[in-house]
């Protein structure tokens, strides 16, 4: 468990900041797909950022764990909030995880059919 996530998110800022001096146009694109969904205006920044925590949970990614935290609070987003997106998140990957059990049934249907085909 990470113990100073304001520490990490600095030195992680830091440190992509040399990325960029390296390869600024890798993080320049970066930078232009972050902004380009905000051009909208479809959803409000609080939004963006709820929806970007459940990914980042998803994803497991620290980084975005604690850039879109920083972000979703200084949005206005609460505790409450927060927490209500990451159950969304919760679900979803429940879900996928129901769909792709269904896929391997079929898949076992199937071994086993031509398993079935093979003995004939």
């Amino acid at each position: 468990m990470m113990a100073d996530w304001n520490g990490y998110r600095r030195q992680l800022i830091e440190t992509i900041g040399k990325i960029a001096q390296l390869s600024p146009y890798t993080v320049r694109g970066y930078s232009v797909l972050g902004a380009a969904g905000s051009k909208t205006k479809h959803l409000d920044p609080k939004m963006r950022e709820l929806i970007a925590l459940a990914v980042a949970v998803t994803l497991r990614c620290d980084g975005c764990i604690t850039v879109h935290t920083d972000a979703a609070m200084k949005q206005g987003a609460s505790q409450e909030e927060i927490a209500e997106a990451l159950g969304v998140a919760v679900s979803v990957n429940a879900g996928a995880v129901l769909v792709y059990s269904a896929r391997v049934m079929d898949a076992y249907a199937a071994n086993e059919q031509g398993a079935a085909a093979v003995r004939k």
